[in-house]
């Protein structure tokens, strides 16, 4: 099986599943698991930020993060098609009380127009604009990479307005490999970040928030109350380290592959036209919205699985599971496709 689904489909390899079974454990909510202290201690330095908090999934580090910078009654700014928003069940709303100010944007990237326009003024009528959210890079908008440049911009307005500024970054590692930009320097236009280990950096499972320690003492409690807090969890926190260590630069391969797949699928017939592939996700606008389902069952037929992305749309992801030999395979099974 070429599984193209989602770079969350990853196996640790053998030398992680080596580093998870040896990994010194300890209470968690104690602060005493040693191979989670020393996940968090390594990311927060990677990251030059001062502290950083071990959670179980992108949407709990996001939907804390929210939590602690909003109130109940206040807006946030993001895009229209921002994970935060489409794909976390409704958190915002649920978790935090706030509503959501949804901005069009450029392939799921917003720009420091969009958002000086849509803050609030100071009126009653209105809720009040608590906090600003971005995306990088953005899965709606098929790996599309921030112009950093535009970041400062945003970041500057929201810190001259005492406006936080998060990032969900659940595929930061990949934006990172191909803008070279300094992480450090980064990290600095944030006030929290979000980062997933179980994407394209293959650990099986968590994500890392990452901010002030002020922040993640706060985000400690909002953890706790929303069931996260996790015990000798240092076997799976070991997997996330032995990531962020050895897989962050093998990212650039997924990314040439991704590149091979969008050559060849811009040539198909029935392909109307293809996201400009940035990174690791493949997005495809078919010409005709009834062929999306048949397509799917055409290339799982040969044991190759890809997801739907809107009505008339399909997605690949590539990641550490795919192959040089699978992406060859995979070209010849799309050409042989019929409708």
């Amino acid at each position: 099986m070429i599984d193209f689904r989602s770079d969350t489909v990853t196996k640790p390899s053998k030398e992680m599943k080596d580093a998870m079974f040896a990994a010194p454990v300890g209470d968690d909510v104690f602060n005493e698991d040693p191979s989670i202290n020393e996940l968090q201690e390594y990311a927060a330095k990677l990251f030059g930020m001062e502290d950083a908090i071990y959670c179980s999934s992108g949407t709990q580090t996001n939907q804390i993060a929210i939590n602690i910078h909003a109130k109940p009654g206040g807006e946030v700014i993001t895009h229209e098609e921002s994970h935060i928003y489409k794909y976390e069940g409704g958190g915002i709303a649920k978790n935090t009380g706030a509503s959501v100010r949804l901005l069009r944007g450029n392939r799921g990237r917003l720009n420091l127009e969009d958002v000086t326009k849509w803050v609030n003024p100071d009126d009653i009528h209105l809720p009040v604009t608590q906090l600003v959210s971005l995306e990088d890079t953005s899965n709606r908008g098929g790996g599309a990479i921030y112009d950093f440049e535009e970041i400062k911009k945003i970041s500057s307005f929201c810190r001259e307005n005492k406006m936080p500024i998060h990032l969900d970054g659940a595929r930061l590692m990949n934006a990172m490999i191909e803008n070279k930009i300094d992480l450090k320097e980064y990290a600095s236009q944030f006030d929290s970040i979000s980062l997933c280990l179980s994407k394209g950096l293959g650990a099986p499972v968590g994500s890392l928030l990452i901010g002030k320690k002020t922040f993640i003492k706060d985000a400690r409690r909002v953890r706790k109350v929303f069931g996260g807090g996790m015990r000798q969890a240092g076997i799976i926190a070991a997997g996330g380290l032995f990531a962020l260590k050895n897989n962050v630069d093998r990212l650039a391969e997924d990314h040439k592959h991704a590149k091979v797949l969008e050559a060849t699928l811009n040539e198909l017939p029935w392909v109307d036209s293809v996201l400009g592939v940035e990174t690791n996700i493949v997005v495809v606008n078919l010409k005709n919205a009834s062929d999306r389902d048949p397509i799917i069952a055409k290339l799982d037929e040969q044991g190759v699985k890809i997801v739907a992305f809107g009505p008339d749309m399909l997605r690949f992801v590539t990641h550490l599971d795919i192959s040089s030999s699978d992406i060859d395979q995979t070209i010849s099974i799309l050409k042989k496709i019929e409708l």
